[in-house]
């Protein structure tokens, strides 16, 4: 194998996410262990609790020095005290290494990454300058997801597997589901059966941010999240720019590797203060009214983003 191809993945890592990142570094370490190319690696670590606020110094204190002890390894690593949402992150991480690696990868703190991930995209980044198609998205394979409108991205092991929308049907043994918290054992127990990848150009575009391929080429001609996605939707704002800027370019679907996204470890969102304890992510994180007034401001923008006589909404509108 020709290992041309370089490779950039930055994550954002919450100061509460210190007991999930460890897990996010480990599959990481697996997949650039059996690449022999070259991957830049970049992190970013958020202290500040504008948003979120933990329930005391001290244990503060104790989850920026355990991320810090995870990531001793890397030498991109840099820790702020400014409010930088994972908009920002993915907005500037796109900006800067774009002329530094042929190849960016969204990582993200509750994902577990396939071992064969750079393998696997350096042989599909060369066979695309072939094919003389520089421009390009990629998407690995996932659990099963909340409707049919995310079929083609399903893996065939979760993809006819029942859907099951309200967490009062969900038992731990369904380990198809996006509910379900997969240890990359599972994983690579699941990816280790692929003898032959199955590799798909989608007819339209559709991801989420979570291990998001995009070829710099993309970047470089332009598209990226716009400003006014301050917080979340940034992976919606960036599917329509691509559209936009670039029209319907290939992108491909590893749909036999699988690339886990935990949405739901019950590790995610610890020591976080008066927030809602029990229920799924998405519900603790709208137990806080700011993150419902950015969330919905945010789908504003982004729908609006090609509206002449829209203005977009700010963090200053989040705390009128």
């Amino acid at each position: 194998m020709d290992y041309k191809t370089t490779f950039a993945i930055g994550c954002l890592v919450q100061w509460y996410e210190c007991d999930i990142i460890g897990e996010y570094v480990e599959s990481l370490k697996d997949t650039m262990l059996a690449y022999k190319g070259k991957v830049i690696v970049d992190f970013t670590v958020i202290t500040n609790e504008d948003l979120e606020r933990c329930i005391s110094p001290t244990k503060k204190m104790e989850c920026l020095e355990k991320i810090a002890n995870i990531l001793l390894d890397f030498e991109n690593v840099r820790f702020t005290k400014e409010l930088h949402t994972i908009a920002d992150y993915r907005r500037k991480f796109n900006e800067e290494y774009c002329t530094k690696a042929d190849v960016l990868m969204w990582g993200e703190s509750d994902s577990l990454l396939p071992k064969q991930t750079f393998n696997i995209l350096n042989n599909l980044h060369q066979q695309s300058l072939i094919n003389n198609n520089p421009k390009y998205l990629a998407f690995f394979g996932t659990c099963k997801m909340w409707d049919d409108t995310w079929k083609s991205l399903e893996h065939p092991d979760f993809t006819d597997k029942p859907f099951y929308s309200e967490p009062e049907d969900f038992t731990p043994d369904q380990w198809w589901s996006l509910r379900y918290t997969m240890s990359k054992k599972e994983m690579n127990k699941i990816n280790d059966n692929t003898d032959e990848l199955d590799v798909r150009i989608l007819p339209q575009h559709k991801f989420n941010g979570c291990g998001l391929v995009i070829s710099s080429e993309v970047i470089k001609a332009g598209v990226n999240i716009p400003r006014s996605v301050f917080f979340v939707h940034e992976d919606s704002a960036f599917m329509y720019m691509t559209n936009k800027v670039l029209g319907n370019i290939p992108q491909y679907v590893i749909k036999n590797i699988l690339l886990v996204h935990n949405r739901n470890n019950a590790k995610k969102r610890m020591y976080i203060r008066d927030e809602r304890k029990d229920g799924t992510m998405n519900e603790k994180r709208r137990s806080n009214s700011w993150y419902t007034k950015a969330n919905q401001m945010c789908e504003q923008n982004y729908i609006n983003l090609f509206n002449p006589n829209y203005k977009s909404f700010t963090w200053q509108d989040v705390w009128k």
